[in-house]
C-alpha cells in the first residue's frame, strides 16, 4: 500500500476508536459538531453544535467520522482498491488534497439536494467515490492496451484517458451509468431494509464527478525508472 493510503486508513481508524470511548451523549454531540449538515447554511448554524465555525470545518471533519464499524470497513476496502493506484500516480501530497476536494464536492452535492435540512452526513464516501472516478480514467487505457496490471505495478506509466475519450467510451459510460443506478437503488431500497441511517448517495455522485473531471489537474505522469 502507498504510504498516503496507510496514513488515511490510520487516521480513520484512530478517530473511530477514539470516539468509541465516549459516552452515548458525548458521541452524539461530537458527531453533530463534526458532521456536514445542510441546515447550517440557511441561518441555523448557531442553533447546531459547533456553531458558525463548524460551517467551515465540517467540509473536512465529516470525512473522518463513520457511523459504525461496518461503514468504516466498507470505505476502507474501497479506499484500498481505488486510492492505491491514484496515490501512486499523483504522489502522496497531491493525493491528500485531491481526496479532500472530492469530499468537498460530495458535501456540496449533498447540500444542494438536501438544502436546509437538519440531516447530518458523515463518512469518507464522497472522497472515495472521487478516487473511483479518477481510477476509471486510468483503468480504461490500461484495459484497452491489455496492460491492466500496470495499474498496480507502474501506474505512472499508464496513459490518462481524456475527458472526451471517457464520454465516448461505451465501456466507461456503462460503468458510470451503473454507478448512478446502484446509488439510486441504495438510496431508496436500503432505508426499507435496515434501521440504520440512510446512504448519502448525493455525496457519492458529487465526489465521483469531481474525481472524474479533476484528475487531470493533479496528474503527474512521468517515465518509470528501473527502481520504481
Amino acid at each position: 500500500m502507498p504510504g498516503a493510503v496507510v496514513v488515511v486508513l490510520a487516521l480513520l481508524g484512530l478517530v473511530h476508536v477514539a470516539m468509541s470511548y465516549l459516552t452515548d451523549v458525548d458521541d452524539e454531540f461530537l458527531v453533530w459538531v463534526l458532521a456536514f449538515i445542510p441546515a447550517r447554511y440557511v441561518g441555523l448554524a448557531n442553533e447546531l453544535p459547533g456553531g458558525q465555525l463548524a460551517s467551515w470545518t465540517s467540509f473536512v471533519t465529516h470525512q473522518f467520522v463513520h457511523g459504525d464499524l461496518t461503514h468504516l470497513l466498507i470505505n476502507a476496502a474501497w479506499l484500498l482498491v481505488f486510492g492505491s493506484p491514484v496515490a501512486r500516480r499523483i504522489g502522496g501530497g497531491r493525493f491528500f488534497v485531491f481526496a479532500l476536494i472530492c469530499g468537498f464536492a460530495g458535501a456540496l452535492a449533498f447540500m444542494l439536494v438536501r438544502w436546509g435540512e437538519p440531516v447530518p452526513m458523515v463518512g469518507a464516501s464522497g472522497a472515495i467515490s472521487g478516487l473511483m472516478g479518477a481510477g476509471f480514467r486510468l483503468l480504461l487505457p490500461a484495459i484497452d492496451n491489455g496492460e491492466y496490471y500496470e495499474m498496480r505495478e507502474a501506474p505512472r506509466s499508464v496513459r490518462l484517458a481524456t475527458l472526451g475519450e471517457c464520454f465516448r467510451s461505451r465501456r466507461l459510460m456503462f460503468a458510470i451509468l451503473a454507478f448512478i443506478i446502484v446509488n439510486f437503488l441504495i438510496a431508496f431500497v436500503a432505508p426499507a431494509m435496515t434501521d440504520g441511517a440512510g446512504i448519502a448517495w448525493e455525496a457519492h455522485l458529487g465526489g465521483f464527478a469531481a474525481g472524474l473531471l479533476l484528475l487531470g489537474v493533479f496528474d503527474q505522469r512521468q517515465p518509470v525508472d528501473a527502481t520504481y
